[in-house]
């Protein structure tokens, strides 16, 4: 498979996808909200531009099947599979306000190997493919040089289902404001991950994600020479829940500290 073309062709169907949604967010008048749970939402734009990834995606490569947030296709491949997620932010955009993201990445056999997020706000497109870099609308996307926490922007995502873990999270937040340049917010975690990886933020922690959270981030941030892993800092993230990411530079002190805090022996 020709990875660069596929990341070029996901990135066309993004685009389209995108218009769709763009317009329901300027015209949002009859805007419909479903409750999944506690906290957590999804919209009839949310299910539609998840049917047209499905339907253009599945296009492209027939045999591969789908993971995707609103199980618009359970279709499993047996080697490729979809990691789609229509809208990463729907709180964000049920309210009005930015970041929101598409994110759709390809994965062979458990590798992802092709990945695009575009976020709403800025415009913006970050993508790569396996062994080609990192690119933000056509240009290298690269990590920061910050090499100590101290000095680092970090970014998190607060729970909103999961609170298993809510008073060691409350903990690490406390010693990060204290012991780091600043923490910061959005509500996107696709769009988190991708500005780590084009130097924007330093580092970025979260539990309680699932694959189509991630997928595609943790591909442009690892080939925008970026590090991966989950709390106690193996590769087992991508379907473990918990993920940190890093400029590979403060990582393994990054790591440490969210270990002594959310995995403590």
């Amino acid at each position: 498979m020709n990875y660069r073309d596929i990341c070029n062709r996901i990135r066309e169907v993004v685009g389209r996808v995108a218009e769709y949604v763009e317009y329901q967010h300027n015209n949002r008048e009859n805007l419909s909200i479903e409750a999944k749970g506690r906290q957590n939402y999804v919209t009839g734009v949310d299910r539609e531009a998840e049917r047209q990834l499905v339907e253009q995606l599945g296009g492209l490569l027939p045999e591969a099947g789908f993971v995707a947030e609103e199980g618009t296709s359970t279709k499993k491949g047996r080697t490729y599979n979809w990691i789609i997620d229509p809208i990463d932010g729907t709180t964000n955009f049920i309210h009005g306000v930015y970041p929101f993201a598409i994110s759709v990445a390809l994965a062979e056999d458990e590798e992802v190997v092709a990945g695009v997020i575009y976020e709403f706000g800025l415009r913006e497109y970050f993508y790569s493919w396996k062994g080609g870099g990192a690119w933000l609308n056509g240009r290298p996307a690269r990590v920061s040089s910050v090499t100590t926490v101290k000095d680092a922007l970090l970014a998190t995502g607060f729970p909103y289902t999961d609170f298993e873990l809510l008073a060691e999270f409350m903990e690490s937040l406390r010693w990060f404001m204290k012991n780091s340049n600043g923490l910061r917010r959005l509500g996107s975690a696709a769009t988190d991950i991708a500005y780590v990886a084009c130097g924007r933020y330093d580092g970025f922690y979260e539990y309680g994600l699932n694959a189509w959270d991630i997928a595609a981030g943790t591909l442009i941030l690892r080939e925008a020479g970026g590090a991966v892993s989950d709390f106690n800092g193996t590769g087992n993230f991508l379907h473990g829940g918990e993920l940190v990411c890093s400029n590979g530079k403060i990582h393994k002190e990054f790591v440490n500290t969210v270990k002594r805090f959310m995995s403590p022996e």
